[in-house]
């Protein structure tokens, strides 16, 4: 079963993949094996799209480094849905006519439930979100922890912290209802009963100010807020935090976990920015040694193209890697059934997320418990871990 330590050992040494990284493929006879992805590279999400593309690229030349699908160079068909989930629904469309086998995307919450009705028949699609929670036994997959398993391991260090007092503030799009859902479900464990909203608030992604909500939080005697939106109302919501002079620690999605953000929000950034993150970010925090050498090879290889790693480089790194295996373990000509299957069979595979384990959490392979709350650190300029997994304090 084919694995990032695996794919190491065939390769030698991180020193060799980095040299493999930087040489083109070496030309063939052999067709390339096409894998179509779906990516918001214009648009409110396109800071995401972006960094997406950067790692599958760096996974379609760590693939073809290691010999490709079978011998045949792996070549990514990458289509923009322009953060638009009705030209989501085209693109999809176009390829389930075309009868691809699988589909790597889409990227936000709202355009990947645009199409999970679309895909009752296939193709396999893997979504680099973790906000939509497919059916067991779909041809839908979905990247990561989900919203609901960080939100509680989120929740436990609040408790941990004896922040008890919570507002929310979230949007009224399908990612704010998620988020939303996946709080309520939360509160509602019996760890967290001394856990309480004192406001609850909403807002259009499209509203130019948030004012009034953060008034209205503002006088809630909120001890921390979760605040959750992905691209550009994110600077909406910390302006106006920001403006109203609100001095609480902020949970924000782990979307917004980007060194391209940090740097253009530096003037308005709140003096506590939270982010439900992942071991990754953490390396010296991964105790076991299969994962962390996952994590060690994933980061040298984005290094290799000169990319710092952050959130949205690790939802697109596993997925891309769990398609690959497939298609290596089956070949070429695999069907959308024999590929959803691999993927669903999975058990003991490790990458940067640690061991997945298919069959016990269906169509995303891991469950709460893994992750890790991070806290900008402006002085240093990092993402840096402040619990252990699960939302223990260090």
């Amino acid at each position: 079963m084919f694995h990032l330590r695996a794919f190491t050992r065939r390769l030698a040494t991180t020193a060799l993949v980095l040299a493999v990284l930087a040489t083109p493929f070496a030309s063939s006879a052999a067709d390339p094996y096409t894998i179509d992805v779906i990516l918001p590279l214009t648009g409110s999400f396109s800071f995401i799209g972006n960094g997406i593309l950067a790692t599958l690229r760096a996974v379609e030349e760590a693939t073809n480094a290691g010999g490709g699908i079978a011998g045949r160079p792996l070549r990514l068909n990458i289509a923009d849905d322009q953060s638009n989930p009705e030209l989501t629904v085209q693109l999809m469309s176009g390829l389930i006519a075309k009868h691809v086998p699988v589909v790597l995307g889409p990227v936000a919450t709202a355009s990947c439930r645009a199409v999970i009705p679309l895909l009752t028949d296939g193709p396999v699609a893997y979504c680099f979100t973790p906000g939509v929670h497919p059916a067991a036994g779909s041809y839908v997959f979905s990247t990561s922890y989900s919203t609901n398993d960080l939100l509680v391991d989120d929740l436990h260090y609040f408790a941990r912290r004896g922040w008890t007092r919570i507002a929310v503030l979230t949007a009224t799009d399908a990612s704010g209802q998620d988020v939303e859902a996946g709080i309520n479900a939360a509160l509602a464990l019996p760890e967290n009963k001394n856990l309480a909203i004192v406001d609850q608030e909403h807002f259009n992604p499209s509203d130019v100010s948030v004012a009034a909500q953060i008034a209205h939080i503002k006088a809630s005697n909120a001890q921390v807020l979760i605040e959750w939106v992905n691209g550009a109302p994110e600077a909406t919501i910390l302006r106006g935090i920001s403006d109203a002079g609100l001095d609480l620690p902020i949970l924000t999605s782990a979307g917004n976990a980007t060194y391209v953000q940090m740097k253009q929000y530096a003037a308005f950034l709140p003096k506590q920015l939270y982010f439900g993150g992942l071991p990754q970010t953490q390396p010296d925090q991964i105790a076991d040694k299969a994962a962390k050498a996952a994590v060690n090879d994933f980061i040298a290889a984005l290094s290799a193209k000169q990319i710092k790693p952050e959130y949205l480089h690790i939802t697109a790194w596993d997925p891309a890697l769990i398609v690959v295996s497939a298609l290596r373990k089956i070949g070429p000509g695999a069907t959308t059934a024999q590929i959803r299957a691999y993927i669903a069979g999975l058990h003991g595979w490790v990458g940067v997320n640690g061991p997945y384990d298919f069959p016990r959490y269906p169509q995303r392979g891991l469950g709460h418990g893994g992750t890790v709350m991070t806290r900008w650190d402006e002085s240093r300029g990092v993402f840096a871990g402040v619990s252990k997994p699960g939302g223990a304090l260090p």
